[in-house]
């Protein structure tokens, strides 16, 4: 068993139980941004957090215990993502790329936005010309130092 085996199985139970992702991180009292990332395989959890999980999901003691080791992290199989939705966000960073790049440095200075120290909430927003996607995302800047 791998990863990769635990993800599926994650996703094939929360299929089959009716499960939302909101719910699943209520239970674990963390965000649902977080917790689907770490159930689709991008972040670590603790002991308590996997054990729980476990329960949710019903996974032998195994899958538990790989939810705690540190993923390969990356979840894309090619470079340019084929998924439309997905591919809209790779659209997004190839249009706007360079414009967030120049408004960050020029608020901050030379550096990054951290996708660590990083903080992602995704809400439906209601509109009469159809309903939105609002997502807010907010990372540490981290300056390039000199040495």
């Amino acid at each position: 068993m791998n990863r990769n085996d635990v993800t599926e199985m994650i996703v094939a139970t929360k299929i089959s139980k009716g499960l939302k992702w909101a719910d699943v991180a209520a239970r674990i009292g963390l965000s649902k941004e977080w917790v689907t990332a770490g159930c689709l395989g991008q972040m670590t959890f603790d002991a308590s957090q996997a054990a729980i999980l476990g329960e949710v999901f019903d996974l032998p003691e195994q899958a538990v215990a790989l939810l705690q080791q540190v993923p390969y992290k990356g979840s894309l199989p090619t470079a340019v993502p084929t998924d439309p939705l997905i591919y809209r966000f790779y659209e997004l960073v190839n249009v706007y790329g360079s414009t967030f790049k120049a408004l960050i440095h020029e608020e901050f200075g030379d550096g990054i936005m951290s996708a660590i120290d990083f903080r992602m909430d995704l809400q439906r927003e209601a509109d009469p010309k159809g309903d939105r996607v609002n997502i807010v995302m907010s990372g540490k800047f981290l300056p390039y130092k000199t040495y």
